[in-house]
């Protein structure tokens, strides 16, 4: 599989759950958020689409709950 293809599963992977779940804010914020924070893991070489889905999502999550780097709402 592409990175392009790992890069967009993770994404769509990270995005539904935050979706389902209520807790995603404003679409350009949570985007750039999540792409950033999967581009981060896949500088140290992690290529696994679901390690790197709930991996954004738990740093989306300690972001929300800190108020100093919170993805707006």
């Amino acid at each position: 599989m592409s990175i392009r293809c790992t890069v967009e599963s993770a994404f769509f992977i990270a995005w539904s759950c935050l979706e389902t779940s209520g807790e995603l804010g404003p679409p350009d914020e949570s985007a750039n958020f999540l792409l950033d924070a999967i581009e981060a893991q896949l500088r140290t070489g992690e290529r696994r689409q679901l390690i790197l889905a709930n991996r954004a999502i738990d740093a989306y999550r300690a972001a929300a709950d800190d108020p100093r780097c919170r993805p707006a709402r």
